[in-house]
Formats: structure tokens, sequence, C-alpha cells
């Protein structure tokens, strides 16, 4: 394990503050209050709350998650002023993030000040908030642009007025994993912390060279968020420890996807698909040699059980895919294929695939059904549906259905006319089943105004999922398309016989 002081590696969360810097993102109080606790629960040491100074509604958030009672250290950045410090102790805070610009470039350009200047302020800054009896990490702005003989200096005289541990901040990304191997001993007569950025995309790398080179903490947020390129990312970093360097970081691992989609979804910031250990696609397969590798040993391409950080392993098809994963597929969906007809439903997955198509359960479900021979009858049919929106109308939608023979109506409203579209259609199936909407995305098949839109959604029911799409030039009625499409096979009946030619062996 990688060890100084006696003490094992320390994870110090700024999702709340460096985080929340991203542009286009701001959290209520509320919000914050609901990260906090799950950073707590996942393990996390410190948590930046947010910047005291900035405004009421930052003080509201770092006093609610101060009085929340969580395992976790609760922190705030400030400057070195007495203001920002009087703010934070007021607010409840534990600890504070003293941010003070080491640079020269910071220091000329940013502050207009010289170096002493800057290091009688950060010293007076770091006695007082000891007088106001807050424990401080005392961090340099720009460290890896700095003289680091001027850091030293810096640093251990801000040790010396009472300062717990030092932050090392390469504040724009510019550090090199090799440098930082060279500039972190000598930093090291008080607990350091690394704070990387990510713009030249060296942010995780870097930070497991600090953290091997002697530093005993590391800034992180979740799901790398952050200004420009983001920060270190926090799941990335645990896995890399744990898996890479055996690391036993104290993280509940089995939390990370849970904790990334729940800040994912209150921040607005979406999971890009290719991103490690969280991304859509970091456990998804479609190739036949990768699926049908991994269906015999998962080894063989992950580097990791996707159960291990909270998720599942997911086999798509496509053009890729092979004759075990389709039949896998199939047989997950209650089908039984004899090898003439696997074989022809495998070659139409992969002619959509060619066509550039995006396949979902239900398309492989209908093409089963048509090569198999077995009669499937919707359990739903639309027979109308109204959308009334505008500047002044709280978009409303009415739907009339056929539900097993039975004609409903049922409206609704919602946050747009597509919402209130898919509230009004779950609202109608309720009787016969209760359907969750997961996931939904859309896509601009062609240009301009007139664009064919294809919309994918992931519905629930029960435990099972289904996967479908809708494909037409209003996004309202290929949204309706596809939830319809999918509700149709999510509520086709339980023990529906879907062995091969079953319809004609019953008739015979």
């Amino acid at each position: 394990m990688i060890v100084l002081f006696g003490e094992s590696i320390r994870f110090f969360d700024t999702t709340l503050r460096d985080g929340e810097q991203t542009p286009g993102v701001s959290l209520t109080p509320a919000g914050k209050l609901e990260i906090a606790t799950h950073l707590a629960d996942v393990g996390v040491h410190v948590i930046e709350a947010g910047s005291a100074a900035a405004s009421v509604g930052e003080r509201e958030s770092i006093r609610s998650i101060a009085d929340a009672g969580l395992a976790a250290e609760c922190c705030t950045y400030v400057r070195a002023l007495p203001g920002d410090i009087d703010l934070a102790a007021d607010a409840g805070a534990d600890s504070v993030h003293l941010v003070v610009p080491v640079s020269d470039l910071h220091i000329a350009k940013k502050l207009r000040k010289t170096r002493e200047q800057v290091s009688q302020m950060a010293w007076s800054a770091v006695e007082y908030a000891k007088e106001r009896g807050l424990i401080v990490e005392f961090s340099g702005e720009d460290a890896s642009r700095a003289d680091q003989d001027f850091l030293a200096e810096v640093f251990r005289e801000g040790v010396e007025r009472g300062a717990d541990r030092l932050c090392f901040c390469d504040t724009v990304g510019l550090l090199t994993p090799e440098r930082a191997a060279a500039i972190v001993p000598p930093l090291l007569f008080a607990p350091l912390s690394i704070h990387c950025h990510d713009d030249l995309g060296f942010g995780l790398a870097t930070t497991v060279a600090a953290l091997r080179a002697g530093a005993t903490c590391a800034h992180v947020t979740v799901n790398g968020l952050g200004e420009r390129a983001g920060n270190t990312s926090l799941e990335e970093l645990v896995m890399a420890l744990e898996v890479l360097y055996g690391v036993d970081t104290g993280i509940k691992t089995e939390e990370l996807y849970p904790l990334s989609t729940h800040v994912a979804r209150l921040t607005g910031v979406p999971l890009a698909t290719n991103k490690p250990i969280v991304g859509e696609m970091a456990f998804t397969h479609e190739s036949g040699i990768h699926a049908h590798g991994v269906m015999r040993d998962a080894s063989t391409y992950e580097p990791l059980r996707p159960e291990r950080v909270g998720r599942r392993r997911r086999i798509v098809l496509g053009k890729h895919s092979g004759s075990t994963a389709v039949e896998a597929a199939l047989n997950d969906m209650g089908y039984a294929p004899d090898g003439t007809q696997l074989k022809e439903i495998v070659a139409r997955i992969k002619r959509l695939g060619d066509a550039g198509m995006r396949i979902t359960d239900a398309d492989i479900m209908a093409i089963a059904d048509t090569v198999m021979e077995i009669e499937f009858t919707p359990c739903i049919e639309l027979r109308q549906f109204t959308i009334v929106s505008g500047s002044n109308a709280m978009p409303t939608a009415s739907v009339t259905m056929l539900v097993r023979g039975d004609e409903i109506t049922g409206a609704a409203v919602g946050t747009g006319p597509v919402d209130a579209a898919i509230r009004a259609l779950q609202r109608s199936v309720a009787d016969v089943g209760s359907v969750r909407l997961d996931e939904y995305s859309v896509d601009a098949i062609t240009g301009g105004t007139d664009a064919l839109v294809d919309v994918s959604v992931k519905l629930s029911r029960n435990g099972k999922t289904v996967t479908s799409r809708g494909a037409r030039t209003d996004i309202i009625m290929a949204s309706v398309e596809a939830v319809i499409a999918g509700m149709n096979r999510l509520l086709r009946e339980e023990h529906e016989d879907r062995s091969q030619d079953s319809d004609r062996s019953a008739a015979a």
C-alpha cells in the first residue's frame, strides 16, 4: 500500500466547489446536501462544500452539510482574507481550503502584488484561520508554474504558522507525471495533497504519480467535473489505485456508479458514453469475438467486474455480433430458435447494422417473431393523441388507446410536450402494468428543420428492461412510437411460448 506518515490515501472531494464551477452547473442547497451525503456514505474523507464568500445560498449549503452529522470533514474554499475566513467559520465548516497564488504569473497579473506581499497575506491568513478554530489546508495555486524554491519557502512558513496540511495545485493541467515525481518529495514536511486539472488529459496519471511520490491526499471530483476539461475523476482514481496498484482505498466501490449517475442528474451534465468506469459503453460489448469471450470468461475483455463498481454487463446486438451473442440475447427474451432460424435472425440484424440503424430489443423481438412465425398481437394500440403547449400554457397531453381491447383515455402534464406525452402513455397503461422510463435519447438523422429524428428509449417493468425506437420528422410522434413499441414488448404475456414454430405446432 502507498503510505506516508502512517496514513493511507485520503480523498478530498471538490465536486461541490470546483465541480460546480463547470459552466452551466448550479446546485441548490438541497442538491448539495444530497450529493454530500452520498459522498460521505461512499467513504470520501473531506468534502469541499463550496465557497462561503460566494453567496448566501453557498453559506446555507455549507451550514446544512456541516450540521448533517456526516462522517466526512466539511471544508470550504477561502482566499487569504479575514472576511472569507470569518464566513467559513460562521457557516460551521470544519476546515478551510486556503488558496494563495504562488506563480509569478498569477502574483503579478492576477493579484498585482509582489512575492513578499502575497507571502505575508498567506501566513497571516493561516494564523487567523487557526485562531478561528479551523483546520487549514494551505494550497498553492498554479504551483506547477511556480518557482519551486519560493513555493517551498511559502509552504514551510505556513506550516510554522499552523497550517495542518499543504496542497500542490496544478491549476491548468501542465504538470506531467515525471515532474510530479520530482517535485513532490521536497515538499513533504507536512501532509501533502495533489490537485490536478485535466486540460491535457494528464490529470489521473499525474495524481497517481504524486501519490506514489509521497502525497497522501488526492483532490477529486465525481465524473471529473470542473472548470474547462475538469479535475481528476474520483471513480477513475479509486479504481486505478485498487486494480492497478493493489491499494485498499476504503471507498465503497460498488457505490461509484450510483454516485456518478446521481451527480449527473443533479448537475445536468450527462456522462460521456465512452467514459471509463461509469460511461454507458464501459461494460457494453457488441463485437462477436469480444461478446463470445466475455460470455465464456469476463476477464478476457474486461479489466474488472462491472458489479465491483455497481454496474452490470451489457451485450448489445449489431452488425458486429456473432451467433453466440444473438442466441444468448434471444434466450434472455424467451426465444428458442433452431439453427436455421438463428442464422436468418443474425443475418437480418447485421443488415440493419449495415444500414446504420441502432438496433433495440424491440427490433430484435420483431425480427424473431417474423422469422420464427410467431404471432404477436400488440396489447396497446394508439387511437389518437393531442398536445397543448405554448408560452402561457403548461404542456398537456391527452391520449386515447386500446389497451387489451378496452378503450382508455388518459391525460398528463409535463415539463415539455414530449414529457407530457410519455406521462400520459404511462398513466393510460397503469392498470395493466406500471412501466418506468429509464433512459431517453434523440438523434437527428438528417439536417434541416425537417430533420428525421431517431428516438431511443429504455423502459422497465418488474425488473425487466427493453429498448425500443421510433423515427419520424415529428419528435413527439417519434417518442410516442418508441414508447408504445417498448410497452407492447414489456406487457406481452409473461409465459408466452416463443419456441420455434409454436403457433403452427399448436395448430397441428
